[in-house]
């Protein structure tokens, strides 16, 4: 039997609280660098408990909107934003260097990233911004996206990104959270939905259409109210698929 291999990530340090739980079962997580949610104390202790678990450590900036979890578009001056994705970044990376953890990934958060995906103005911005804060590390985006494409032209390695958790529209974007079957949350229907985009690079749309995908890494929300049941089922199933979570 061919055997694959995936990254597993979470979106940690949003106040959910359950990294200690999810930690053991994936390879990768995604820091709330106090832009939607997080601030100095929740980053070095997510990171402290990342470091003890030999997780990969992303930065995961957003827009600056707490009230929303930076999941709604901000009418915001792209001076602002450029202004506070640095910030957030300078403020992430001063709690890595303490703590003595190498940055491996940065990915948008929620609404910046769905934007930087499709708006080439907001994707040029983001990465004029990680060209400002200097650290060249790869970029988290989905597949066929603006912003994988110019960055990729820009020379960033890019890792192409798949939500288990989240149902796909045909055009590869995601459901809107507003309609209902947008979060999957049985286990069995993400392992449903996982197993052909690692093995066939296809995926199932909400439609029950087809559509191309590649993903090199999977993404889990870790608030997703049953993110630890879904984490520890993919841990279960995957390796009897041949597929290997990628630490």
């Amino acid at each position: 039997m061919k055997n694959w291999a995936i990254d597993i990530n979470c979106d940690v340090g949003e106040g959910v609280g359950n990294e200690a739980m999810i930690f053991p079962l994936i390879s990768s997580c995604n820091v709330a660098c106090g832009g939607h949610a997080g601030d100095i104390s929740t980053m070095t202790q997510v990171v402290k408990l990342a470091k003890r678990h030999g997780i990969k450590v992303g930065a995961h900036p957003s827009y600056p909107d707490k009230a929303n979890f930076g999941r709604v578009a901000m009418t915001i001056s792209d001076e602002e934003l450029y202004k506070s994705i640095l910030n957030q970044l300078q403020d992430f990376e001063k709690i890595l260097r303490q703590e003595s953890v190498k940055l491996k990934h940065i990915k948008a958060h929620g609404a910046l990233y769905n934007e930087s995906a499709k708006n080439e103005r907001v994707a040029r911005l983001f990465l004029d911004v990680i060209k400002a804060y200097g650290v060249k590390v790869p970029l988290y985006a989905p597949f066929g996206s603006v912003m994988a494409s110019i960055a990729q032209k820009s020379g960033y390695e890019v890792h192409y990104e798949a939500f288990g958790d989240r149902s796909y529209n045909l055009d590869l974007s995601l459901v809107s959270r507003t309609l209902p079957n947008a979060v999957i949350q049985d286990p069995t229907k993400v392992l449903e939905q996982v197993l052909p985009i690692i093995k066939k690079s296809k995926i199932v749309t909400i439609s029950g259409e087809t559509a191309d995908i590649e993903a090199q890494t999977i993404c889990i929300h870790g608030d997703t109210p049953s993110a630890f049941q879904i984490l520890t089922y993919l841990s279960q199933q995957l390796p009897q698929h041949g597929v290997e979570i990628q630490k």
